[in-house]
């Protein structure tokens, strides 16, 4: 949530995103944590809220998210957004919920009205009931507007189908987005950022090299590639490799290890406090990564003690 309702400076609905917050709390906007899987047996899911269940949410760096278990598939940007889309930014035909980005909304319904008669979401015949049960409960713009987002980050590339969202979007990741549904590119452009802003607490269970750079050999790197700020947790050796943004990683009482792409004659290290800089020299490769409780820096030419410098 704290990613959805931070401000996207330069972004068309996103560049102040505080009167979407206030209306979810005039709205009285509930997420509630539930235990188990959405099998129908929670009763609390009855309850007036959105329902994020434990079986549906992956921890970076757990087995889940490494092995991208789509039997416990992360659903938390989907009900996250239902919640935000609800409750702040507003559905059109429903004066219980008036939202503050009213025009927003208007450009989600004719995105979501394009996908849907162009065969761009939900086109299967086997979808008509569900079809039918979002229509009567107005929800078919939230619906859509998720799976789009699922596919900006990245949450479908790894999946054993054509397609995005159980094989219904027809873009599966970011890349397909543009030529295959515009208006949904359009949308997310919007007013979504292209990373994700929240500090991503790696799983204490998780060993090795966490990778933020997309490597198609591993599974999570389609959506760890959006991941910019990260903390290690727990006291595992884990090392991190960098991905082309502005990073900010954090290690844990193992001894920890970030790893660059190139020689470190190409890059500009310096140091205040306990705190390490690591700026490559390069455009649009390493970016520049501010370290902390970090030992080691892994270039292709050698590696180097943080206590050295």
């Amino acid at each position: 949530m704290q990613h959805f309702l931070t401000d996207y400076p330069g972004s068309a609905y996103g560049a102040d995103k505080s009167a979407i917050a206030n209306k979810m709390a005039e709205n009285g906007a509930t997420l509630m944590l539930l235990n188990g899987v959405d099998d129908g047996t929670n009763a609390a899911a009855e309850l007036d809220g959105q329902p994020l269940y434990y079986g549906e949410m992956q921890v970076e760096g757990h087995s889940w998210y490494i092995n991208q278990n789509y039997e416990h598939r992360d659903a938390s940007y989907e009900e996250i957004l239902h919640l935000v889309h609800d409750y702040g930014i507003g559905v059109d035909q429903n004066e219980d919920f008036l939202g503050a980005l009213v025009d927003y909304q208007t450009e989600v319904r004719a995105a979501q009205v394009n996908a849907l008669s162009g065969q761009l979401w939900a086109w299967s015949s086997e979808l008509a009931d569900w079809l039918a049960e979002l229509t009567a409960e107005n929800s078919l713009t939230q619906e859509y507007l998720a799976s789009v987002l699922d596919s900006f980050y990245g949450l479908w590339g790894a999946f054993d189908g054509d397609y995005g969202m159980w094989n219904f979007y027809v873009a599966k990741t970011r890349n397909d987005l543009a030529p295959k549904d515009p208006l949904g590119a359009a949308l997310m452009a919007q007013f979504f950022h292209p990373y994700l802003t929240y500090n991503a607490r790696i799983d204490e269970s998780f060993t090795g090299d966490f990778s933020l750079k997309f490597q198609s050999s591993l599974a999570y790197t389609h959506h760890a590639q959006y991941l910019k700020n990260i903390t290690l947790t727990g006291i595992n050796d884990s090392n991190v490799i960098v991905n082309q943004l502005d990073n900010n990683i954090s290690g844990n009482t193992g001894t920890n290890t970030v790893i660059f792409s190139g020689p470190s004659s190409e890059y500009q290290i310096s140091k205040e406090s306990e705190q390490l800089t690591v700026a490559d020299l390069q455009d649009n490769r390493d970016g520049s990564n501010t370290l902390v409780a970090i030992e080691k820096l892994q270039f292709t030419d050698t590696t180097i003690n943080s206590s050295s410098l």
